[in-house]
């Protein structure tokens, strides 16, 4: 790697000064030993407050150590360059907007504005969750891999080795989230509810370097999206299931993850103890790429599906709020859908971390289905469709648009009330779950 972790690795020559010697002395390889074992000893005690397959305190610390603090505080969306007045007043408009764009009411209970290292340290908690399955699918494969006579023969090494895996993992976030944080947008740019519920985030000294060639107004820009924002909030304040849904469908993907034995046993005659940078140099050499199976398939499909169902609704809704209301908004809309099919920093966050690419390849194919339901149907009937996943369209839908659109048609479900169905559904589950209970008693009764 050209850039060992953790400040690692050996000398380079080719930045020898001219007056050191070619071949160092006994002295200095001390003094580079000594140096080596004095950062070892303060990683591992770094890592010893960090339980789990990944050390979150030094992700946390790395990813602001990378983030600059300059150019935080100060934005050109208003005269006065207060970030959180421009960004309520952007958001603020946008909600007088969507509100007669979408029966869901707003979902947000606050807008703020982020910096890159504030958007690390709310977000990490979701990264945490998101993180967890793989890191502990990679460590577990690896010990399970070693043979017995190397677990008896590292004793408590392998303990340090665990922590040691723990903080390349840690290396590995940290150093991710730092590169996303500098290129989001708002809070819920990747698709994913990542902050803290019923919070509208966006981040201005992201915006104003992504507005920089766009040759269109900065308020415009803010005020298109605080709309996107505002629209994803609505969806996952008001949709109760798609939240968990969405989480738990990565978190599927990623507890699938399986690793070649063999090639952990490659893997094992690279490893250093003594050296951490061995870790993460093992884990980015392809040799642990994700083997993807049928469930991991089944797991993507329905997430890509699911995601380009959120994004191609907030597509629509909001040029539907906009309307001519902003000039630029329709190469706005252009741009961040080319941004989001094209893959930028979430993909390559998502297929380094989890091995993921968090794209909505379909996203055109929902906008286009979510605007012939609204155009044929009305807003209300398109909306009640987020009242239960059963009634979302499926990725065959998206193919067929038009026939998805005259099913709706044709069963009338403007007449039913689909809260009343599912609460009727639960309350049958309810009383056959009851049944089975009063069954399971009764035979232990009697036995």
């Amino acid at each position: 790697m050209s850039n060992p972790p953790f400040g690692f690795g050996p000398p380079d020559p080719d930045k020898r000064g001219d007056n050191e010697p070619s071949d160092p002395g006994g002295a200095e390889a001390f003094n580079q030993l000594g140096q080596m074992l004095s950062q070892l000893g303060q990683m591992l005690s770094q890592a010893g407050s960090s339980a789990g397959p990944v050390n979150y305190d030094l992700a946390k610390q790395i990813a602001l150590q990378n983030l600059s603090e300059t150019g935080e505080s100060k934005i050109g969306f208003s005269s006065s360059g207060d970030a959180n007045s421009a960004v309520r007043d952007a958001a603020h408009l946008a909600e007088l907007w969507l509100d007669a764009a979408t029966i869901l009411p707003a979902g947000a209970t606050s807008t703020v504005a982020w910096s890159a290292r504030t958007w690390v340290e709310k977000t990490l908690p979701t990264w945490q969750r998101l993180c967890d399955p793989v890191a502990q699918q990679v460590s577990g494969a690896w010990m399970q891999a070693l043979p017995e006579e190397a677990k008896q023969a590292a004793g408590p090494l392998l303990s340090m080795m665990g922590q040691m895996g723990g903080m390349a993992f840690g290396s590995q976030l940290g150093n991710a989230l730092a590169q996303l944080a500098s290129e989001v947008l708002t809070s819920t740019e990747v698709g994913l509810p990542l902050g803290p519920a019923a919070t509208s985030a966006l981040l201005p000294s992201n915006i104003e370097k992504f507005a920089e060639g766009l040759e269109l107004p900065s308020s415009e820009i803010l005020v298109f999206l605080a709309a996107r924002e505002a629209a994803h909030q609505r969806l996952f304040s008001h949709v109760p299931w798609l939240r968990q849904r969405l989480l738990a469908t990565v978190e599927e993907f990623a507890r699938g993850i399986t690793v070649d034995t063999s090639a952990l046993e490659q893997l094992a005659g690279r490893i250093d103890p003594a050296n951490p940078a061995s870790f993460e140099e093992a884990m980015s050499s392809g040799l642990l790429e994700p083997q993807t199976t049928p469930e991991q398939k089944s797991a993507l499909n329905r997430l890509e599906t699911l995601l380009a169902l959120v994004e191609g609704w907030v597509d629509v809704v909001v040029a539907e709020a906009i309307g001519d209301r902003l000039p630029g908004a329709d190469a706005l809309r252009e741009t961040l859908r080319r941004r989001r099919a094209t893959g930028g920093p979430a993909e390559q966050t998502f297929a380094t971390l989890v091995g993921l690419e968090l794209r909505p390849r379909r996203m055109r194919a929902a906008s286009a289905l979510w605007k012939l339901v609204g155009d044929q149907h009305g807003v209300e009937q398109r909306d009640r469709l987020w009242s239960h996943p059963d009634l979302m369209p499926t990725a065959a839908d998206l193919d067929e648009p038009l026939d998805f659109a005259e099913r709706l048609g044709s069963a009338d479900t403007g007449d039913v009330d689909p809260i009343a169905e599912l609460e009727r559904t639960e309350q049958g589950k309810a009383a056959q779950d009851k049944s089975e209970q009063d069954r399971k008693e009764d035979t232990g009764d009697q036995g």
